[in-house]
């Protein structure tokens, strides 16, 4: 478990005393107001799901109550969100199992253990992706797919980083010192590469743009990928994947 500060143990909180619900929709965009749905995560009827950087559980949550996933694993490093999250939805449980571990701790030695892992902007963006991807894949069964959405680039305009290099930006310790985190804001050939190096196949992005031109807002960029459907020992069950081995990034531009 980290030894370090919590830095996520005010995110969230303020919701969390006045917001106990269930979510109804499932969004990838860094608002939370628009673009596709669970829709992108295939079908989950009896699947095994693993949120990788799950924060309050919310997303999670509505996969369990709306889609008939066997169950859904959220995993989560920091002790206060993983804490909110089984206050708020534990109620849910067996089917939602909330797991305080860091996302590549949690993912190794589970080989083939899932059928779809996805992140919202959540430990995909704030892990060496180098150390977490390899195991993400590994963790997945021959067919399953990662689905994950991150920043297209830095709030505030900067682009996207051309190399697999992290980003230093603000965050608070549970006493409000101020501190800094790492986040990988990648461009979108580089997370294709880091992907395909780390053993996924038929990799495709889209951006989502934000609406406005809002301080805080920024493009998403969303992400899938899949275990290749002939890996792995035994016998699994695949999940649907796309017909080419490889799709390059294409751009997708969305109306909102």
């Amino acid at each position: 478990m980290p030894t370090t500060p919590d830095l996520w143990h005010h995110y969230g909180r303020e919701r969390a005393t006045r917001d106990r619900t269930v979510p109804r929709a499932f969004r990838w965009d860094w608002a939370q107001a628009d673009g596709p749905g669970a829709e992108v995560l295939g079908d989950l009827g009896g699947r095994v799901v693993g949120e990788l950087g799950s924060g309050a559980g919310r997303h999670a949550a509505h996969l369990v109550a709306y889609h008939a996933s066997a169950e859904v694993v959220a995993v989560d490093a920091s002790p206060a969100q993983h804490a909110r999250a089984d206050g708020l939805y534990g109620h849910l449980a067996p089917r939602l199992n909330f797991v305080h571990a860091g996302a590549v701790e949690h993912l190794r030695g589970r080989a083939g253990a899932y059928d779809v892992l996805y992140s919202v902007f959540g430990a995909v963006d704030f892990t060496e992706p180098r150390e977490l991807l390899p195991v993400a894949c590994a963790a997945l069964r021959p067919g399953g797919r990662l689905v994950f959405s991150t920043l297209a680039r830095h709030v505030g305009g900067a682009p996207a980083r051309p190399e697999v290099t992290a980003t230093e930006i603000p965050a608070r310790t549970p006493g409000g010192a101020a501190v800094s985190m790492r986040r990988w804001v990648l461009a979108e050939s580089v997370w294709v590469t880091a992907l395909e190096r780390s053993g996924f196949t038929g990799v495709r992005t889209d951006v989502l743009p934000v609406a406005g031109d809002r301080e805080h807002a920024a493009d998403t960029l969303l992400v899938r990928a899949f275990r290749a459907a002939g890996r792995g020992p035994g016998r699994q069950r695949p999940v649907s994947s796309p017909s080419r081995a490889t799709t390059r990034p294409a751009r997708t531009t969305r109306s909102r």
